[in-house]
């Protein structure tokens, strides 16, 4: 039974882009790729009836809690419009329901933004607004695809704080092929322009069988060094932390009180009931995860079914190791009883080479947040 103690979020899948970018391998549609064979109505129809049945299984397992936190993320969820995000979240709320404090976030697209956007789901009850930014260079902007003008993410920022928005994130993507230092600079200043209180920052990764990947195979772009990359992160970390931001994952930096709760109940092992296509789940160390293609979710939905593809229980170990994996990324770290006694001897001495401290809790340091896996794979190995 799910541990009712756990805090609890639902995350809301979008499949939408208006291009593929070639960096991206998330499951995500154009409209030219699905056609006929599915649209924004049937979509909507389809998620607001998944978090129906969601609701009631839970509730039939007598585990059925309200969200506390909500995050709708693509794919490009502001293509939906403030209307179509309503629904998303009205679907939530007559479902779940709702904690009267609960963070509620959507991802957007500068482009497809705009002061009414920001107006109109803000009345909806969205208190959180994540930004794609990525660079301001023009040059990185068409390597990764983007189709946003440099300057238009920091706009956005500013007209969501003027729509009421307390919370606003900008995504950040360093080591593409081509970026200078100077041009992270510039991203960097333009970040701290925008008066937000949240930054993601996200070191290229070349996935297999996107366009990048072929690009890079092909000779066409060199892949992403290590080392650069490091240069890249340690200057992300001084231009925020000199801005009043802190680093409390290692990929995220926030002013206080500004942190993802939503992306804190992954990283601390709660739950979630992830609605869309592709969309995946955790209740109580059992993972499950939707049908792909917006068609056929859309089609097992209309049927009377849970468009639930496969599933998977997690074992003692499987947990112990993702517990491990997860919140040592925190800064807050790791609490050593979570630890294994030959776990823990690896912990002291990755801390005589610096990299962790070991006390009541076990914490990357600043050059351990550069190593992070392969500390993690030591510890665990």
């Amino acid at each position: 039974m799910t541990d009712q103690a756990a805090p609890f979020g639902v995350y809301l899948h979008v499949p939408f882009c208006a291009t593929r970018c070639g960096y991206c391998d998330f499951n995500t549609y154009t409209a030219g790729e699905l056609g006929s064979s599915a649209s924004t109505g049937s979509y909507l129809d389809a998620i607001v009836r998944e978090l129906e049945m969601g609701a009631a299984k839970m509730q039939a397992e007598g585990t059925l809690r309200p969200a506390e936190t909500v995050f709708v993320g693509g794919g490009t969820p502001s293509l939906l419009g403030a209307e179509g995000l309503t629904t998303l979240l009205d679907g939530v709320r007559n479902s779940f329901g709702l904690t009267t404090d609960a963070e509620v976030t959507t991802e957007s697209n500068p482009e497809s933004t705009s002061p009414e956007f920001f107006d109109g789901i803000r009345e909806a009850g969205f208190n959180r607004v994540s930004l794609g930014m990525q660079s301001v260079a023009p040059h990185v902007l068409k390597t990764l695809d983007r189709t946003h003008t440099p300057g238009r993410p920091v706009a956005a920022a500013k007209e969501a704080t003027a729509a009421g928005f307390e919370h606003v994130n900008l995504d950040l993507i360093y080591g593409t092929p081509g970026e200078s230092m100077g041009d992270l600079e510039d991203s960097l200043e333009a970040v701290l322009s925008a008066g937000v209180d949240h930054v993601s920052a996200y070191s290229l990764i070349v996935e297999d069988g996107t366009a990048m990947a072929r690009k890079v195979r092909r000779g066409e772009l060199p892949m992403p060094d290590d080392d650069d990359l490091a240069d890249r992160y340690e200057l992300i970390d001084s231009f925020l932390r000199s801005d009043g931001m802190a680093w409390y994952e290692v990929s995220n930096w926030s002013r206080p009180g500004g942190e993802c709760l939503h992306n804190l109940i992954y990283w601390r092992d709660g739950d979630w009931w992830g609605a869309g296509p592709g969309a995946h789940s955790h209740l109580a160390g059992e993972r499950f995860y939707n049908v792909k293609h917006p068609a056929r979710f859309a089609a097992t939905v209309s049927a009377g079914d849970l468009p639930i593809a496969g599933s998977e229980t997690l074992d003692d170990t499987d947990r112990h190791v993702e517990r491990i994996m997860l919140r040592l990324r925190l800064a807050e770290g790791v609490p050593v009883e979570m630890f294994t006694e030959e776990e823990l001897s690896k912990a002291r001495r990755q801390e005589r080479v610096g990299t962790v401290t070991v006390g009541r809790r076990v914490r990357l340091t600043d050059a351990g947040r550069l190593l992070a896996d392969a500390i993690v794979l030591d510890l665990l190995g």
